[in-house]
C-alpha cells in the first residue's frame, strides 16, 4: 500500500446507531473516519429500544458504557402477557440474578439516547468527521483505496468503507442488490408522558401483551418519565416498506377483541408514527473488496427479538476485534469480521420471524403458545438466553478459533 493511501480515512456511509458505533471501533484501532449521513443533522428518529446484556458489553468495549448506562432505565423483569385474557405468559427477572448470569444488566432506553451517546463518544475522540446532507450514489474501488461519489458528484476517497447506511443501503444496492421482503406487518410507535400512562401499567419492566395478529409493548424510558408504546398488526392491505403518520382509527379497527387492561394502550397516544416493516434473506457475502456491510444494511431484519440495535453495536466492536487481530490488514479483518457475525445475524433474523408467528399466534398455537413456558425457573430461561446475551468482547470472533 502507498504511503498516501495509508493517510486516508476509513469512511462510514451511514450516521446512525451501527454508524458512529463503527466509527468509535475504528478509531480506537488507530484509523481517523470520516462519516456520510444523508440527513441534515446527526440524529435518531423512533422511539424506545430495548439493550440486552450484550448491547452494554458492546458499549464497554467501545469506551462509552457510562454513557449509555447514565441514560437507561434498569427493568427487573420482563413479562408476556395474552392479551385476550390477561394470561401470564411468561415472566422473567432481569434483578441481580441476570446481572450476575450475564455480566450486565437488561434495560430500556430512548433511540435517541443510544445514538446521543455514540456521537459524544465519537466527536471527543477528535478523529471522527462528521459530514450531513451527503447522500452516496455510487462506489469505486482500486487496490489501495474506496472512492464514493454523493449526490453533487462529490468524490471521498479512502481506505476502506463500511456501508452503515440502513435498511434501504446504496451500498448493498450496488453489490448485492437483493429484494426487501415486505413483512405485511405494521408497527406503530409513540411515546407517552408519566401523567398520562394508566396507573395499573406503570411496571418497571419490558412487557408485551400478545394477541392474534397483533401485540402491544410498554415500559419506562428517561427516569420513568416517560412511557414506550409500540403496537404490531397484520396489515389487511398491501403495505410499500416505510414510515408514514399514523392513524388512531386505523390502531383502534386492528384490536377490538383485546382484554381492556391493554387496550388502555392504543387509547394514549396523540400522535403516532407508522412503520411498514421488512426484513431480507439472509446472505453470507458482506465484504467486497475494501467495502463491507454492517448493521441494518447487513441484516435487516423484524423487532420481533428486540435485537436490532444490539446487533450493529456488536458488528462494530467485531470490526474492532478483527482488525486488532489482523493489525489493521483491511483483508484479512473484513474477511473474519464475515465469518463471525453471518451466522449469528442471520439466526436472530430468521428467530425474529418466528417469534412473530408465537406472539401472533391465534386458535390452538395460541393455547400452545400460553403453555410454552409454563413452570419454567429464571435459570431456564437463562439457558435458553446464553447464546443470545451470552456475546462479549472476548468471545466475538468466535470463528477463528
Amino acid at each position: 500500500m502507498t504511503e498516501q493511501a495509508e493517510k486516508l480515512p476509513v469512511i462510514v456511509a451511514g450516521g446512525g446507531i451501527g454508524g458512529v458505533a463503527a466509527a468509535l471501533a475504528l478509531v480506537r484501532r488507530g484509523f481517523n473516519v470520516k462519516v456520510l449521513e444523508q440527513a441534515s443533522q446527526f440524529g435518531e428518529i423512533g422511539a424506545g429500544i430495548q439493550l440486552g446484556p450484550n448491547a452494554f458489553h458492546a458499549f464497554d468495549a467501545l469506551g462509552v458504557g457510562d454513557k449509555a448506562r447514565s441514560r437507561a432505565v434498569f427493568t427487573d423483569y420482563m413479562v408476556m402477557h395474552d392479551a385476550i385474557d390477561e394470561y401470564e405468559v411468561g415472566r422473567i427477572p432481569t434483578g441481580e440474578a441476570f446481572r450476575k448470569r450475564f455480566g450486565n444488566p437488561y434495560a430500556v432506553i430512548h433511540r435517541v439516547d443510544v445514538h446521543q451517546s455514540l456521537l459524544e463518544g465519537a466527536q471527543e475522540s477528535g478523529h471522527v468527521e462528521l459530514i450531513t446532507s451527503t447522500h452516496i450514489e455510487r462506489i469505486e474501488q482500486d487496490e489501495n483505496s474506496v472512492t464514493v461519489y454523493d449526490q453533487h458528484g462529490k468524490a471521498h476517497r479512502g481506505i476502506a468503507l463500511i456501508g452503515a447506511d440502513g435498511v434501504r443501503s446504496v451500498v448493498r444496492q450496488q453489490y448485492v442488490g437483493d429484494p426487501a421482503r415486505v413483512t405485511g406487518h405494521v408497527v406503530y410507535r409513540a411515546v407517552v408522558d408519566k401523567k398520562d400512562f394508566p396507573a395499573d401499567l406503570r411496571w418497571n419492566a419490558a412487557s408485551i401483551w400478545v394477541g392474534p395478529n397483533c401485540h402491544l409493548v410498554h415500559y419506562p424510558l428517561r427516569g420513568g418519565e416517560q412511557y414506550n408504546v409500540v403496537v404490531t398488526f397484520h396489515s389487511r392491505q398491501k403495505e410499500e416498506w416505510g414510515v408514514t403518520d399514523g392513524s388512531p382509527e386505523e390502531v383502534q379497527s386492528y384490536f377490538k377483541d383485546i382484554c381492556p387492561k391493554a387496550r388502555q394502550l392504543i387509547e394514549l397516544p396523540k400522535s403516532w408514527k407508522r412503520w411498514a416493516t421488512a426484513d431480507r434473506e439472509p446472505i453470507a457475502q458482506w465484504t467486497f473488496g475494501r467495502a463491507t456491510l454492517l448493521g441494518d444494511a447487513a441484516h435487516p431484519t423484524t423487532q420481533y427479538m428486540a435485537q436490532g440495535a444490539c446487533m450493529a453495536l456488536e458488528d462494530a466492536v467485531t470490526l474492532g476485534e478483527a482488525l486488532r487481530v489482523h493489525d489493521n490488514d483491511i483483508a484479512k479483518a473484513f474477511d473474519l469480521y464475515q465469518r463471525s457475525r453471518v451466522a449469528r445475524t442471520a439466526r436472530i433474523v430468521l428467530s425474529s420471524r418466528e417469534m412473530g408467528r408465537i406472539y401472533h399466534a391465534s386458535g390452538v398455537e395460541r393455547l400452545i403458545r400460553n403453555d410454552l413456558w409454563k413452570g419454567r425457573t429464571p435459570e431456564r430461561f437463562y439457558d435458553a438466553m446464553e447464546w443470545l446475551y451470552g456475546w462479549n468482547v472476548n468471545n466475538c470472533l468466535a470463528a477463528e478459533k
